[in-house]
């Protein structure tokens, strides 16, 4: 059970700080990044709040360092995704700029997406109720790692895998 809570871990971390990156790479990306929380329409104070969710991002992908972190993730997910659905039911088309520029705009895929990444953040929660206090293997470490870095490439690539199978 404990290289599930370390697969876990990486796979949230790996995307958070994707997420960041992706947001922050240049003053452009991050002006759109901000954009698109004023596109969904219903945040009074954009900047800020833009602001306020990059630095959860952070600290969640920091926090991940330990197991306590994934219940961060998962506060953080459920956050985003209701982010997502209040924006869904306005009726807004707004692109995803979750892990920086793409013309794919927010919908069904995002919320199930980010509902699969909570479930991962409960699941390494559980497995780490259940890990004991083994000392990991380097090679199931290793298995571990190799699992969440193709997770995070699916996650992140997320948008160009619905658009290739349409």
């Amino acid at each position: 059970m404990l290289y599930v809570t370390i697969a876990c871990q990486a796979l949230l971390a790996g995307v958070f700080v994707i997420a960041v990156a992706g947001k922050v790479r240049g003053r452009a990306a991050f002006g759109e990044y901000v954009a698109s929380i004023a596109a969904l329409g219903f945040v009074p104070w954009v900047r800020p709040a833009a602001y306020a969710l990059l630095g959860a991002e952070i600290l969640v992908a920091v926090s991940l360092a330990t197991p306590a972190g994934l219940g961060a993730a998962l506060l953080l997910l459920a956050v985003l995704t209701t982010g997502i659905l209040l924006g869904l039911r306005r009726g807004r088309r707004v692109p995803c700029r979750c892990f920086g520029a793409t013309a794919a705009p927010l919908g069904v895929t995002h919320v199930v997406r980010n509902l699969v990444l909570a479930g991962a953040a409960g699941a390494g929660l559980a497995s780490g109720a259940f890990a004991g206090s083994a000392a990991a293997d380097p090679a199931g470490v290793a298995v571990a790692l190799v699992a969440a870095a193709a997770g995070v490439l699916v996650v992140v690539r997320l948008d160009d895998l619905v658009s290739l199978f349409k």
